[in-house]
C-alpha cells in the first residue's frame, strides 16, 4: 500500500495522470490515507503524537519526500548541467573515479571549510563525498494537508524550496571554492577585456578539446562588453530581452542565479567572476544518504499546543575542479 502511495504522490506531484485519477481526485486519495494511517483523524491528537500512534503516516511522508524534493534536483538550475548526483542508503558512502592527469582541486563545502587539497594525478583517483545533516521546520503544515486546507503538491513544494535554495548555495559555494584554487594561466583579472576572456576561453579549449561554457551570476555576465561585432540583431536582442549578451562568439554565457551568504542581508555567494569550464565537464558532486526523515515536535513546548515538523536529510557536496577549467576575475 505504502510502495502503491509513493507512486501517486510522486507521478501528481510531476505532473503525470496517475491512472483514472485527476490531479484533485489524487491528492483527495493522499489524503484520505493520511488519515488512515493517522488513526482516522484528520486533525494532530498531541497525546497520539507523543504516544507514537501516527509513525505509519511519518514514514510515508518521509518516502514521498525523498522520491520527490531529493531525487528531483531542479533541472532548470542552469548549474545542474554541471551536475553528478547519486543516492545512497544509510551508512553507506559514494566514491566518485577521477580519471587522467593534470592538477586537480577538491573543495569539501560538506565538511564546513573551503579549504583545498591539491595533487598531481598520474591514473585515477576515487573521491569520497562525505554527508552532513540539514533541515527544515514546518509549522503546522501537515496538518493542514489532512484537514484539506492545502495540497499534497503545495507541502512537496514548500519542502522542496527551502531544502533547493540551501542545496544550491553550497553548490554554488563549492564552485566557487573551486575555481578560487585554480593557478596561471588558466586565471586572469581586471576590467573586461575581450583579448582576456578569449585566451582563457582558448587555453580551456586547448586542454580540453572541447567548447568552452561561460558561466557567471549576473551582475558578472553584464560585464562582458565591447566584443567584436556584437552589434548584431541577435546581440541587440540578448541585451533587450536578457540584460547581458547570450554569447560570446561560439561559447555560450549561462548565468547562474545568485543566493546571499548565510547571515548577511547584501552579500552574495557569486562575486563578479567568470567560470570558464568544458561544456559536459559534471564537476559538482552531489550524494544524499538515506531517506529523508520527518520528526514531529511535542506540541506541550508551545503554549498553543501546536504542531511542528522538522524533515532532515543528509547531504554532501564536493567541486572537483581540473586545472583546464578557467577563471577571470573581473574588477
Amino acid at each position: 500500500m505504502v510502495k502503491d502511495l509513493v507512486q501517486v504522490a510522486v507521478d501528481n506531484y510531476n505532473g503525470v495522470v496517475v491512472g483514472e485519477y485527476s490531479a484533485s481526485e489524487a491528492n483527495e486519495v493522499l489524503r484520505k490515507a493520511m488519515i488512515e494511517l493517522n488513526g482516522g483523524s484528520a486533525t494532530f491528537d498531541f497525546r497520539a503524537v507523543r504516544d507514537g500512534k501516527c509513525n505509519g503516516l511519518f514514514a510515508l511522508v518521509e518516502k514521498i519526500l525523498t522520491k520527490t524534493v531529493l531525487e528531483g534536483l531542479p533541472e532548470n538550475n542552469p548549474l545542474m548541467r554541471f551536475v553528478e548526483d547519486m543516492h545512497v542508503k544509510h551508512g553507506d558512502q559514494i566514491s566518485f573515479t577521477i580519471e587522467g592527469t593534470g592538477n586537480f582541486v577538491v573543495s569539501e563545502i560538506a565538511e564546513g571549510t573551503q579549504a583545498l587539497r591539491r595533487q598531481r594525478m598520474f591514473g585515477g583517483e576515487d573521491i569520497t563525498i562525505k554527508t552532513k545533516v540539514f533541515g527544515v521546520q514546518i509549522y503546522e503544515e501537515l496538518a493542514r494537508v489532512l484537514a484539506g486546507r492545502v495540497d499534497f503538491n503545495k507541502f512537496i513544494d514548500q519542502v522542496a524550496a527551502t531544502f533547493m535554495k540551501q542545496i544550491t548555495e553550497d553548490m554554488y559555494k563549492a564552485v566557487v571554492g573551486g575555481f578560487n584554487g585554480l593557478a596561471a594561466p588558466h586565471v586572469d583579472g581586471g576590467v573586461f577585456d575581450e583579448d582576456k576572456l578569449a585566451m582563457l576561453i582558448e587555453q580551456v579549449e586547448t586542454d580540453t578539446g572541447k567548447t568552452a561554457i561561460i558561466l557567471g551570476s549576473k551582475q558578472a555576465v553584464r560585464k562582458i562588453k565591447g566584443i567584436t561585432a556584437a552589434d548584431a540583431n541577435s546581440a541587440k536582442e540578448d541585451l533587450y530581452a536578457m540584460g547581458y549578451y547570450g554569447r560570446f562568439g561560439e561559447n555560450p554565457i549561462i548565468v547562474m542565479k545568485n543566493g546571499r551568504k548565510a547571515g548577511t542581508a547584501s552579500q552574495f555567494v557569486l562575486d563578479n567572476d567568470l567560470y570558464i569550464i568544458a561544456s559536459d565537464d559534471k564537476f559538482v558532486k552531489f550524494v544524499t544518504e538515506g531517506d529523508a526523515l520527518v520528526i514531529p515536535g511535542n506540541p506541550l513546548d508551545n503554549q498553543d499546543l501546536s504542531q511542528e515538523f522538522t524533515t532532515i536529510q543528509k547531504y554532501g557536496i564536493k567541486a572537483v575542479m581540473c586545472e583546464a577549467n578557467g577563471l577571470y576575475k573581473l574588477a
